[in-house]
């Protein structure tokens, strides 16, 4: 055989050498902008013929970047890696890989909260329940009183006062030392006309209206805490039943007798005992629907001081009345 005889294929040309069939670019990237798009002049040779494999035609797969082929049917470049197709949302953070402690936060919160308000309740009322004991026993002080009494009217302006300072101003009861100031001012001037009042009754009763007070308050406390019913949503209705209870109560300084001193202190009692579980399921929170933010700790103390100091004030008129 002859060499003229040979057929003469043409050159294999390497696909993936698509912008120069010279060789690669040189390192320091294409001179004049980027290679021209598309085939080279007289197309690729046949796949037949030593050609790259075409592309088949009709829809290519999307890949996990939504891609086809590269643009013109070029050949992927050496050393191109195919990214992992996408397993899941990506960013998406499982919520159940969180910590779940934020309720133990808040129960840890809110006990914290409850034992400080029980704290400062409890000096409260040793401070009051004392100043009680001193008017009613000790005769030198009720004499002292009675030749001044000028004080029982500042210890009124003075416990209005700071009582309207800690309910409208919220800078007054959540800063301290400001907030302990103005409570121990407000308990002193309660303190003093709990005292006054019930220096008029006698140790037996007044004896007798403290530990009335003291089984009803727990009694109450406990079943605050333990029922399902929730006391908090009955806001409305108690103010409604305060509004007529003072009317009630102006009406009876005019019209003066034992039956509307009774009704009107049994009232009195009911209504405030109401307004104690009302109180201790606002500072309770969990389930219920309203509560006080654990900052409130001085006006949650001064609410449920106002209570049983009121309950105390209307069993202790409900006695000295049923003993005249």
């Amino acid at each position: 055989m002859s060499w003229q005889s040979v057929p003469q294929y043409p050159q294999y040309q390497d696909p993936n050498q698509q912008y120069n069939y010279g060789g690669y670019p040189p390192q320091g990237g294409y001179g004049g902008g980027y290679p021209p798009q598309g085939p080279p002049q007289g197309g690729y040779p046949p796949y037949g013929q030593g050609g790259a494999q075409p592309y088949p035609q009709g829809p290519y797969g999307q890949g996990p970047y939504g891609q086809g082929p590269p643009p013109g049917g070029y050949a992927p470049q050496p050393g191109f890696i195919q990214p992992p197709p996408a397993t899941g949302y990506g960013a998406y953070d499982d919520p159940e890989g969180q910590p779940k402690n934020f309720s133990f936060d808040d129960q840890s919160i809110r006990r914290g909260f409850i034992r400080k308000v029980y704290i400062i309740l409890m000096g409260q009322l040793l401070v009051t329940f004392g100043a009680v004991a001193l008017f009613v026993f000790h005769s030198g002080t009720r004499m002292f009183v009675a030749r001044n009494q000028w004080l029982f009217w500042v210890a009124l302006a003075v416990l209005i006062v700071t009582m309207l300072c800690m309910a409208c101003c919220e800078s007054v009861r959540r800063q301290t030392p400001t907030n302990f100031i103005f409570l121990a001012i407000f308990t002193v001037a309660q303190s003093f006309l709990l005292g006054v009042s019930a220096s008029r009754y006698g140790p037996t009763e007044v004896l007798m209206a403290v530990g009335i007070t003291a089984a009803v308050c727990l009694a109450l406390t406990l079943f605050a805490m333990q029922t399902k019913v929730d006391f908090t949503m009955m806001g409305g209705i108690l103010l409604a039943c305060m509004v007529v209870f003072m009317i009630f109560g102006i009406v009876a300084i005019f019209f003066k007798g034992k039956i509307i001193t009774l009704v009107y202190a049994s009232f009195g009692a009911l209504l405030f005992s109401v307004y104690l579980i009302y109180d201790t399921q606002l500072m309770m929170g969990g389930d219920h629907k309203y509560s006080i933010s654990p900052e409130e700790y001085i006006f949650a103390a001064l609410n449920l001081y106002l209570d049983v100091v009121n309950i105390f004030i209307y069993i202790l008129t409900i006695i000295g009345a049923s003993r005249d």
